[in-house]
C-alpha cells in the first residue's frame, strides 16, 4: 500500500478533530486530511485542492512551536493526529516529536514517514539519490530505548516505510532532557549504519493488517471517550494479540551497526 493511501485510511478511521502535517511541499498528504489542520513548510507550494479548514505557516518547525501559543489555530485544542516528515534529519525530526507530542492528546497518535530507506545510500545524510529518507530511521531505536512507554508500528508502505507512535504522553520531558546526549550517540557521518532489521523489514507490519486490527477503533473510542491509561493498556494488548510476535520483535531495542 501507498503511503498516502495508508494516511487517508487512517484518517477515516481515526476521525480526528484537529491534525498537525510538519512538511507540507505540494499538499499530498495534507489532502487526505477532512478536520482542521496545521501545515507547516517554510517552502510549501501546494498545487491541488485540499478539503479541510487549513491554517498554513511558511516557517519551520522550530520556529512554529516556539510561538506563545502553537495551539492558537485550534482554539487550543492539542492535535489528536499528526505526521511528521519534514527534514530528513534525524535530529530535526526528534525535536518535531517531542514538540508534537508535548501538543497531542494521550489518545493521539504520532506518524514518522521515511523510517525504512531501502539502501544505505538511500539513508545518507548528505542527499545522493532521488528518493531520499535520510537518517530518520534512527528514530526507532531511540524511542526503544528512551521511550518504551510508547506504542511503535514500523508499518510497511510504499516506498519507505511509515512508524505509528501510541500511547503518548504530553508531560513527558524524557526525550528533551537526553535530547544532546541521544544526537552525539545517533547522529553518525555517512555511509549510515542502517540496522538489518529496518533494511530487511524483518518487524514489519502490513499495512492491511494494521488498519484492519482493533488498535485504531480503540484509539478513536479513548478519543471520544476522554480517557486515557485504560484504553492505552487495551491498545497494547490489542497490538500483541493482532499483530503477533513481529509486533512484540519491534518493541524491542534496534542494535545500530556499527
Amino acid at each position: 500500500m501507498h503511503y498516502l493511501d495508508f494516511l487517508g485510511e487512517l484518517h477515516a478511521r481515526l476521525e480526528p478533530r484537529h491534525y498537525l502535517e510538519i512538511g507540507v511541499r505540494w499538499g499530498q498528504s495534507l489532502g487526505r486530511s477532512r478536520c482542521c489542520s496545521i501545515g507547516i513548510d517554510p517552502a510549501f507550494a501546494i498545487d491541488r485542492e485540499l478539503h479541510a479548514e487549513v491554517h498554513l505557516f511558511r516557517t519551520t518547525s522550530d520556529e512554529y512551536f516556539s510561538r506563545p501559543d502553537p495551539l492558537a489555530p485550534t482554539g487550543g485544542e492539542p492535535f489528536d493526529l499528526a505526521f511528521i516528515d519534514g527534514l530528513h534529519l534525524f535530529e530535526f525530526a526528534l525535536r518535531d516529536f517531542v514538540n508534537t507530542e508535548r501538543h497531542s492528546r494521550r489518545s493521539g497518535v504520532i506518524v514518522f514517514d521515511d523510517i525504512l530507506p531501502r539502501s544505505v545510500v538511500e539513508a545518507n545524510r548528505e542527499r545522493a539519490t532521488s528518493d531520499w529518507t535520510g537518517d530518520i530511521y534512527s528514530i526507532v531505536p531511540v524511542l526503544a530505548e528512551y521511550r518504551p512507554d510508547l506504542l511503535t508500528i514500523p508499518v510497511d508502505t510504499r516506498p519507505t516505510g511509515l512508524l505509528l507512535v501510541m500511547g503518548l504522553d504530553p508531560d513527558s520531558t524524557v526525550l528533551a532532557d537526553n535530547y544532546d546526549d541521544i544526537v552525539a550517540r545517533f547522529r553518525r557521518p555517512d555511509p549510515q549504519p542502517v540496522p538489518h532489521e529496518l533494511m530487511d523489514r524483518t518487524f514489519v507490519q502490513p499495512a492491511r493488517r494494521v488498519l484492519d486490527s482493533a488498535i485504531l477503533p480503540l484509539l478513536a473510542q479513548e478519543a471520544r471517550s476522554g480517557s486515557s491509561a485504560p484504553v492505552v493498556d487495551a491498545v497494547r494488548r490489542a497490538a500483541s494479540d493482532a499483530l503477533g510476535a513481529a509486533y512484540c520483535r519491534s518493541q524491542e531495542p534496534v542494535v545500530q551497526e556499527g
